[in-house]
């Protein structure tokens, strides 16, 4: 009746002739293989509570970017005050590898928050994260300079960025699966653009709070003690968010995905002949994972991680590149004043934020893949005409320039956040994106704008940030390639979600006609 899958995972290919001899036992297989949902099963949330889940996860978001944006505009004054002691020349290289070194622990953050947030829930999590990053951001702002305290400086600004390093190694991915298991299913990628969203978000109330204090107190009070306002203002902003957080429920998917392994956990942890249980069993019945939890991760879905790490490589790269590195290249390339370099990104971001939540509705009707495949071929394509035009140094070529990147850059960033939590199943899905999410943006992402100006320098032409990026764009058209398309499907191991009782009761009706078909 059904020919030979071509693997173990395959779904059986059902025989014609079989199936038009036994329509009533092709049925019945069918129904067993393939179960229809029933109305109890569907996930229905309400879009206000929704909207509480995106802003929640959208503002922890915004924090850290607000944070990474405070350090990329200020990194030439960040060299100046905590690497006095060395040459003009490397000041800014070292500032910039201080910005990479949290990087480094991102990874170790990922593996710890993200089977954490698969174990006791991702609500406890991304509250943690968030107090631990309030406190990071608000204590580099207390730090005194290499001229007050010597080594001591830099030593306290690089623990401190490690620790900021740490938590958000369980932030994106935790935001996105937040996002991803509340959203109804034909609108992940609208809300899921609201992560993003907050991302930009964060970058300009950093470029615009430091072209305000720049304007308003100058170049040498901000070099002094004005660099210290953006970052304790991150200490409130923490509390903010941390109090939104705690006063939001559980997802839906994650909920469902433990009534189902406590359902199992009893049959699964007990022994024959009244032996007591096993640690795995105990482990089990106590909605913990056993020791194995990572190591599982890492064998059950190393290739859909390999594919998550090139396709967040290539989305990484021209992230920082463009709003990350493009204000220190044009302070030091072009010799812009800060004021004017921060104008044209805050111009850019601004342009970038109007679109990004129609781009997310987009990737809902059209599919994410079209919109991924447009970023990566636009960045392919439009990379060295944009630097070229800013090397013009004029106001409106640089403009023009960023412009070209940020048009390729927001098809990325609004399909994205939709995209990588349908990638993992919903029992570890927070562990699997934060893992690979962060092993990507250790080696790829936080790196590139020091990458970057080593071969600028090295290679003495501006134009290797161009060949740079262009380089990870074919990575990421060989990636989205690679990708199935999950736009308007349910997540993996989870029920299907819609916003409304009714849509609930037209999907059951839907399944049943279509049974007979």
């Amino acid at each position: 009746m059904y020919a030979e899958a071509k693997d173990d995972d395959a779904t059986p290919v059902p025989d014609p002739a079989a199936r038009r001899r036994h329509p009533l036992l092709f049925r019945l297989v069918q129904a067993k293989l393939r179960p229809r949902w029933r109305l109890s099963d569907i996930t229905v949330t309400e879009e206000p509570e929704i909207r509480r889940a995106v802003r929640a996860a959208a503002l922890g978001n915004a924090m850290e970017w607000f944070d990474y944006g405070i350090y990329a505009y200020l990194a030439v004054t960040l060299g100046n005050v905590f690497y006095s002691g060395a040459g003009d020349g490397t000041r800014t290289m070292l500032s910039l590898a201080t910005f990479a070194v949290s990087f480094a622990v991102r990874p170790l953050g990922g593996a710890f928050f993200g089977p954490l947030g698969d174990r006791v829930g991702r609500k406890k999590v991304l509250a943690l994260t968030m107090m631990l990053m309030a406190a990071a951001t608000f204590s580099i702002g207390l730090i005194p300079s290499y001229d007050t305290i010597g080594l001591w400086a830099p030593a306290l600004l690089i623990l401190a960025r490690l620790l900021q390093g740490f938590s958000t190694g369980g932030e994106y991915g935790g935001a996105a699966t937040f996002i991803a298991e509340y959203a109804p299913d034909k609108r992940r990628g609208y809300f899921g653009s609201f992560l993003e969203l907050g991302t930009l978000a964060g970058y300009i109330g950093a470029s615009g709070l430091v072209l305000v204090l720049t304007a308003g107190i100058g170049d040498d009070a901000m070099g002094s003690w004005g660099w210290r306002i953006p970052f304790l203002i991150g200490g409130p902003l923490g509390a903010v968010g941390l109090y939104l957080r705690l006063k939001l429920e559980e997802t839906p998917a994650f909920l469902k995905s433990e009534a189902g392994k406590a359902g199992a956990a009893k049959p699964e942890g007990a022994q024959p002949d009244g032996a007591e249980p096993t640690d795995d069993g105990r482990k089990a019945a106590e909605g913990k994972t056993p020791p194995g939890e990572l190591r599982r991760i890492l064998a059950r879905q190393r290739a859909t991680l390999l594919l998550c790490i090139a396709l967040v490589a290539a989305y990484n790269v021209a992230n920082y590149m463009l709003l990350t590195y493009m204000p220190t290249y044009l302070t030091e390339a072009l010799d812009w004043p800060r004021t004017e370099q921060l104008g044209v990104v805050i111009a850019t971001m601004v342009a970038m934020i109007a679109v990004v939540t129609l781009v997310g509705r987009l990737n809902d009707r059209v599919g994410r893949k079209p919109l991924l495949m447009a970023g990566m071929v636009g960045f392919l394509l439009v990379t060295a005409p944009a630097y070229a035009l800013v090397r013009q140094g004029s106001v409106v070529a640089v403009a023009g320039g960023m412009l070209l990147l940020g048009g390729s850059l927001i098809c990325l960033q609004g399909t994205m956040s939709a995209t990588l939590p349908a990638l993992f199943p919903t029992d570890v899905r927070y562990g699997s994106l934060a893992i690979g999410y962060n092993i990507s943006v250790a080696i790829f992402g936080g790196t590139t704008p020091a990458v970057i100006e080593a071969l600028v320098q090295g290679l003495d032409t501006p134009m290797a940030a161009a060949y740079y990026t262009m380089a990870f764009a074919v990575v990421g058209i060989v990636s989205v390639s690679l990708l199935t398309e999950t736009a308007g499907l349910p997540l993996l191991g989870s029920p299907p979600a819609v916003a409304t009782q009714a849509e609930a009761v037209e999907l059951v009706r839907t399944q049943r006609r279509n049974a007979v078909s």
